[in-house]
């Protein structure tokens, strides 16, 4: 199981890691950023299997993820 750490602040909702994650984990949501983005979170950790396509994918580096 992996731990997937997102910088809100850094966030421009391009859903890259959301399209890319073969896990699910991350959705777009509700909450907005301080530059009017609504940001990734990660919403089933438990299926997390640290694979980092999500940090890899998101073009801003607001992801890590940690095993």
């Amino acid at each position: 199981m992996g731990k997937i750490v997102i910088r809100s602040e850094s966030c421009k909702s391009c859903q890259y890691c959301v399209k890319f994650c073969p896990k699910k984990v991350i959705e777009i949501g509700t909450d907005v950023n301080s530059k009017g983005y609504e940001y990734a979170v990660a919403v089933r950790m438990d299926d997390c299997i640290a694979c980092q396509i999500c940090a890899r994918m998101c073009p801003d580096a607001a992801i890590e993820v940690y095993k």
